[in-house]
């Protein structure tokens, strides 16, 4: 009785007239119990036309409740036909009652009936009555009840459906399908994913279809018919749109990958891929088996040089924007470093002039044969595949060591064998750094801070100095300076503080004008010498100061030397040695922190140098890479693996003799430095990694001087659109970009994302990912295209404006804002063409 109460009631709040027909002559009871406040209530028996004169002529306003019973008469005999047709009827059996209970209207019984276990919830009739609208027919009503099944907003689609229900199988849950099923949704929505992606099964399946997914976007990507199916219809191009919506769906992208690994192996696209030249997978990412192939094919390839460095580079570029990118970064940037290595190195004149020849070819050029080797064995090790990379490995070490280590510093050996002083005129030496660098800023009154970054090579340098002008309102200019001999860390730290003379000692110990030079302490002592208000400080207790101790510092003191050591400390420990590339990207990490730090502090004026670089080969040392013959004399005193310090040292084919006179030294200790690359044996330390000699990775070493800006001076380059159409006729959009300006330090590379969307906000194509980044100055080279392939939802905007937009993150946040955006009139022929 409450439910038939309770479903008149809802029907009087829409109709003023209300028919009952109690066909089974049951209901008279209730009819007769019934109470509804301002209804009145009238039993149809022979009456009708009385009935109609009292509710069309003298009630106009009233509310009636007709009921008759027994069944409806046929509408020839059903004299209150017109009545009836303008207003409702209200049947009491349990499909009318929900039926009633959403709020539709008696042409949906046959949906309710249809779908009876989607009606039995409360929670779930509940629900499409908040989301129906008057405009909704039986597909609309039916999508709803999909979304209400897959507890999903309306807006997410068919395809979010999908995606939700494929993540489910993947997780081996059933209970959403279970209960698609168990409502009868079933083979309407197989009926939409016909229409909207051109799938026929005569038994579809959610696995089916996903496996049909993958094989048929693939073919498409590649241009060709799916494997098996040449005459056979495939999904179309909104299949495309589906597959880079999910992989892009980070919720969701975990069950991507699962189906794509799955699909994977039952389509045997590992064997396909083996066959296919990588330029044609160069924009494929459904698969992590075509990363691998790409790697594969690139590590032969760079290895027999037999593709060049730009067009790895080109390639690199194309998979950034892969789903499986994070994962191989690190390999990309191995292969694009050892090909870079390779192909200079095969261009590369060694000769060498003078000790300033040397010196400058290095700092001009030489030193990136050095970072490529670095990046190269950084990327190797940090993919942790060193049996895939094991024959390029053997390349690049045997091509880095006897091509090009070897050779240059045999040559740089002859030059230095000949010199009687150890000086390059040109070439600033490290014992004038004080007098050149830091007392030049002193005279003009200015405040300067000195960062002294244990073995920071002139290689690392110059990629500190990218990094720094990447900075906003930073400038950094980098020259190189003659290191003095020996290259070790007690001589080198010495040189670079004020003084008048360097003595040598026995023990390897330095004076500067007779104080040590041993740590931090009595560094200071010699900078305050010179300089009263300075200060030496441990770079890390810098960066645990808070911002008054910090500025502070910068008010109290017109020099401060830092001292950071990240890269030395690894590398001269035999049992960390081979961790010294990734220690030297820890050390700029901290060093962009520091000068950050020091800005903020108020220093605008910094300076970065070093007391010696170093040597280093990946590959273990072989008997011929050590001294020939060991060094004797009267008195040894201090043995290193690079040079020797004593008295009545003997002249030796291994090396060199120096007096302290000669390398601008005071004392009378006597210096052997190891020629060219080669190391003397040396009980418990490491030889991979070393520094005390005389070649250019050891002795250029780095100034890099930095300032602060006051105004920002860092953009982003533009990008633009190179022959803009007005209007799309077709079901794919292609265009051609152009970035405006090459990357520079000061000019930084964009990533954005492109998609076409209506003017109510709606992607209607897939998204491409653009990373606009080209350094190349020819502007033919910064052009590049994009295609976006139009979803089926784009069907309904026939005939509208659309727009592609440019969108980029907003950075710190996960929100993105738009960048350019450019209007299209979608003007197509034939829906029908979007299944293509």
């Amino acid at each position: 009785m409450d439910k038939i109460q309770q479903a008149l009631k809802k029907l009087f709040e829409r109709h003023r007239i209300v028919f009952w027909y109690d066909e089974k002559q049951e209901l008279r009871a209730e009819f007769d119990a019934l109470d509804l406040d301002g209804v009145a209530k009238i039993e149809l028996r022979n009456n009708q036309f009385g009935v109609k004169h009292r509710i069309l002529r003298q009630e106009p306003a009233g509310k009636f409740l007709l009921y008759q019973e027994g069944p409806r008469p046929a509408d020839l005999d059903n004299w209150l036909l017109d009545v009836e047709l303008a207003h409702t009827v209200f049947q009491a059996d349990q499909a009318s009652l929900w039926l009633v209970d959403v709020g539709l209207g008696p042409e949906f019984l046959p949906l309710v009936r249809e779908h009876r276990e989607f009606f039995r919830a409360a929670s779930r009739r509940q629900a499409l009555r908040d989301r129906r609208k008057e405009e909704d027919g039986l597909p609309g009503l039916r999508r709803k009840m999909l979304a209400i099944c897959c507890d999903l907003p309306d807006y997410a689609g068919l395809e979010g459906m999908l995606i939700l229900l494929l993540d489910d199988l993947a997780q081996e849950k059933g209970d959403r399908w279970a209960l698609i099923e168990r409502c009868n949704l079933a083979s309407f929505l197989w009926r939409q994913v016909q229409t909207t992606y051109g799938y026929r099964s005569a038994t579809p399946t959610l696995l089916d279809f996903v496996i049909t997914l993958f094989r048929d976007v693939y073919a498409l990507l590649l241009g060709e018919p799916p494997a098996g199916r040449a005459d056979a219809p495939r999904l179309n191009g909104e299949a495309l749109v589906l597959l880079d919506h999910w992989k892009n769906n980070r919720q969701r992208a975990g069950s991507f990958e699962h189906w794509s690994a799955h699909c994977a192996r039952l389509l045997e696209i590992e064997a396909d891929v083996q066959a296919r030249d990588i330029q044609a997978l160069a924009e494929v990412d459904l698969f992590e088996t075509v990363e691998r192939q790409i790697i594969r094919t690139l590590i032969h390839q760079v290895r027999d040089r037999t593709i060049l460095s730009a067009q790895v580079a080109s390639l690199v570029h194309a998979r950034r924007a892969s789903h499986w990118w994070d994962a191989y970064a690190d390999m990309y940037r191995a292969l694009q470093a050892a090909s870079q290595l390779l192909e200079e190195l095969s261009q590369a004149d060694l000769t060498i002039l003078s000790l300033a020849d040397g010196v400058e070819k290095y700092a001009r050029s030489w030193h990136r044969l050095d970072r490529a080797y670095r990046e190269f064995i950084r990327g190797m090790r940090a993919s942790h595949q060193a049996t895939l990379f094991q024959a390029l490995f053997q390349e690049v070490e045997n091509r880095y060591v006897n091509g090009y280590l070897l050779p240059l510093n045999t040559h740089f050996q002859e030059v230095v064998d000949q010199v009687e002083r150890w000086t390059a005129p040109g070439v600033p030496s490290q014992q004038a750094f004080f007098a050149e660098h830091v007392a030049s800023y002193l005279a003009r009154e200015q405040k300067v801070a000195v960062v002294v970054s244990d073995a920071l090579r002139y290689e690392i340098a110059g990629a500190l100095q990218e990094r720094i002008r990447e900075e906003d309102r930073f400038e950094a200019d980098l020259a190189p300076m003659l290191a003095v001999l020996p290259s070790y860390t007690q001589l080198g730290m010495a040189a670079l503080l004020p003084h008048a003379t360097l003595t040598l000692q026995e023990d390897g110990g330095v004076l500067v004008d007779g104080q040590s030079t041993q740590g931090v302490v009595n560094r200071g002592k010699i900078l305050a010498g010179s300089v009263a208000a300075s200060k030496a400080l441990q770079a890390q207790d810098f960066l645990n100061m808070n911002k008054e101790q910090s500025r502070a510092l910068f008010r109290e003191h017109q020099v401060v030397f830092l001292y950071h050591n990240s890269i030395d400390a690894v590398g001269d420990d035999r049992d960390r040695e081979e961790q010294v590339f990734d220690a030297v990207e820890t050390g700029l990490e901290e060093l962009v922190s520091i000068l950050k730090k020091l800005a903020n502090a108020n220093f605008t004026h910094m300076l970065v140098t070093s007391d010696h670089g170093f040597l280093y080969q990946h590959r273990p040392l072989e008997i011929s890479d050590f001294a020939s013959a060991d060094i004797q004399g009267a008195a040894i005193t201090y043995r290193h693996r690079r040079f020797v310090l004593g008295h009545g040292l003997q002249d030796s084919p291994s090396a060199r003799r120096f007096t302290p006179a000669q390398l601008g030294l005071a004392g009378d200790v006597e210096i052997m430095i190891v020629k060219s690359i080669n190391r003397l044996r040396q009980k418990g330390s490491g030889s991979r990694y070393v520094h005390g000699g005389a070649s250019l990775q050891e002795v250029v070493v780095p100034v890099v001087a930095v300032t602060k800006k006051r105004a920002s001076d860092v953009e982003q380059v533009d990008v633009d659109l190179i022959g803009q159409a007005t209007t799309i006729t077709t079901g794919q959009l292609t265009v051609r970009f152009y970035q405006t300006e090459p990357v520079s330090p000061k000019c930084r590379p964009r990533v954005l994302q492109a998609g076409l969307y209506t003017e109510d906000d709606q992607l209607i194509s897939n998204q491409q990912e653009l990373h606009c980044d080209r350094t190349a100055s020819n502007p033919r080279e910064r052009e590049f295209t994009a295609a976006f392939i139009l979803s089926r939802a784009a069907e309904a905007h026939n005939g509208q404006d659309v727009e592609l937009r440019l969108e980029e993150q907003i950075p710190g946040t996960s929100h993105r804002r738009v960048y350019k955006r450019w209007r299209y009139r979608l003007q197509r022929a034939l829906a029908s063409d979007f299944d293509f």
